[in-house]
């Protein structure tokens, strides 16, 4: 089958610089496994720029069938270059052109990336989160908010911008930072001290919930997963997989990790990030379409569960056509 891989590498295919820049870069190693992957899996790849050429691209190398079906699929690994709600564009764009990929759709990319707007949707359906407040300037009333607290922007993937306040004295300056620097709204949520455990979900109708991962902070000080933690390999946190969790409450996070991915119109696959308090109350922090490199937690809970990274890879795009067409690529 033809697969392209569509990503953000080069960030130069765009009519204007106009816009909030995407800070983040597909790595291209990771990019050129993912082809592997699916080259594996005995599919005809390309690897192309989720930009303003894309449609073009796609059009030449799967072009449609004279009934105007499908020829191909897309593996969407892009994560934007510009402007609001980067993670909506390339399915925005795949959906107008009736092109078929793996993943969420603009609706739940859009939904996900709004973290004020996923907190009000998974509360509606009695999920736990960490009480919050949006804030602009860091003066507003903090009402019952206990600190510490989470400054992060509103919209940002991979803890960019995130900070710990231990002082309401020194809020204002924490917000001034996310609202000069990302042009958004800072979320201001209560610090829940305890675990971090990460659910990797894997399909649609039925979902597997893939081994819980934890991640290990040890005698850390500061004890979240800051950028740092999460792309700086001397920062880097240890994760375990599967996390020794007692029975029930691993059925709850289960559960709610569920609600979470119903709640939010994902679609394939997804992670929902928790923290447990030391009462051993879960809440949800957010939910992510999430890295599928190695070194992911993911990755390593699918490893857990059996997978090697190409039949996680393909695995992805068989749920992805099974919803489509409803039957499996083989």
């Amino acid at each position: 089958m033809r697969v392209a891989v569509v990503w953000n590498h080069d960030h130069a295919g765009v009519i204007n610089r106009f816009g909030q820049p995407s800070p983040e870069y597909n790595d291209r190693e990771k990019g050129e496994s993912l082809v592997a992957a699916l080259q594996e899996g005995g599919h005809e790849t390309l690897l192309c720029e989720g930009d303003k050429g894309l449609l073009s691209t796609l059009e030449q190398f799967m072009p449609p069938d004279p009934q105007g079906r499908p020829s191909g699929i897309v593996f969407n690994w892009s994560g934007g270059i510009q402007g609001e709600c980067r993670f909506t564009h390339v399915p925005a764009m795949l959906e107008m052109a009736g092109v078929p990929y793996t993943g969420s759709g603009p609706l739940a990319f859009g939904l996900g990336a709004d973290k004020v707007i996923t907190k009000m949707l998974i509360r509606d359906q009695g999920v736990p989160t960490p009480n919050f407040r949006v804030m602009r300037r860091g003066t507003e009333s903090t009402g019952d908010l206990r600190f510490p607290v989470v400054v992060k922007p509103r919209h940002e993937a991979s803890s960019l911008g995130l900070q710990l306040v231990h002082e309401h004295s020194k809020l204002r300056q924490a917000v001034e930072v996310i609202v000069t620097q990302y042009a958004q709204d800072a979320l201001v949520e209560e610090y829940i001290e305890g675990r971090e455990i990460c659910v990797a979900l894997l399909g649609n109708g039925e979902l597997e919930v893939l081994p819980l991962v934890e991640q290990d902070f040890g005698d850390r000080e500061t004890r979240l997963m800051t950028w740092d933690a999460k792309h700086v390999a001397a920062a880097a946190v240890p994760k375990i997989c599967p996390a020794q969790i007692e029975s029930g409450l691993a059925t709850v996070l289960r559960d709610i990790s569920v609600a979470t991915f119903r709640a939010c119109h994902c679609r394939d696959y997804a992670r929902v990030d928790f923290r447990i308090d030391r009462s051993g109350q879960p809440f949800v922090l957010e939910i992510n379409s999430p890295e599928l490199s190695m070194s992911s937690s993911y990755f390593l809970a699918a490893t857990t569960a059996g997978h090697s990274y190409s039949s996680l890879i393909n695995r992805i795009l068989d749920v992805a056509h099974t919803r489509y067409f409803g039957i499996g690529i083989r």
